[in-house]
């Protein structure tokens, strides 16, 4: 794919993924792009289809995948999750950073391609806190939230292989996490090579800022 090359910021459910790159996006409105992932389960309140997810039936779903339209996907307490090629398309063709917010699944096939982003995994402190904030969210059955604490203590294993992830993040408090994120990129930009002069001017502004 031609563009800017991705950042896959992934981690457990109740970490601060999208609260974090939401912050990113706002702040640096025309330096990056995020890929809107598509799932086959129902909107939570307050989230809008086209913005938090394409929300889409598991027959629409299963035909991408089967087509080979999705770079990756992965099934979650029943639902279907995956990221599409074309939403990560419709970001590069825009000139922009694609963003790609995905779980452990999504990062192990995104590495048998040749998308080659860089790789953020976002954790919490502890099990215990992360437990609290799915609490906290009260968007969960307890079978729901069980499976999620499994699922991330699974996470948090798989991020401790070597070359799984290029930097990790703890989120213990929202502020110096988001400022950890900046800095990554910012060093992330540093190296990477510039592929056009109206990319090179956002990189000049997204640095300058921090």
């Amino acid at each position: 794919m031609a563009g800017p090359r991705p950042v896959v910021c992934s981690g457990p459910s109740g970490v601060g993924k999208s609260t974090l790159l939401k912050k990113l996006m706002k702040e640096y409105e025309g330096v990056f792009g995020f890929s809107i992932s598509h799932t086959t389960r129902k909107p939570r309140p307050g989230e809008q289809n086209g913005i938090d997810y394409h929300y889409v039936t598991r027959d629409v779903m299963q035909s991408g995948i089967d087509n080979g339209d999705f770079i990756e996907s992965a099934e979650f307490s029943g639902n279907l999750y995956g990221t599409s090629k074309a939403a990560v398309q419709e970001v590069q063709s825009k000139n922009l950073i694609c963003l790609l917010d995905i779980d452990m699944q999504g990062v192990k096939n995104i590495k048998k391609t040749d998308l080659n982003p860089m790789f953020i995994s976002i954790q919490p402190p502890s099990m215990e806190i992360l437990e609290k904030r799915l609490r906290g969210r009260k968007t969960e059955s307890e079978e729901s939230l069980q499976k999620r604490l499994q699922t991330a203590k699974i996470e948090m294993e798989f991020s401790k292989e070597p070359g799984a992830f290029d930097v990790i993040i703890i989120n213990d408090n929202l502020d110096d996490a988001y400022a950890k994120l900046k800095y990554t990129l910012k060093e992330y930009k540093q190296v990477q090579s510039v592929c056009d002069l109206k990319l090179l001017h956002k990189i000049i502004l997204l640095t300058d800022t921090f």
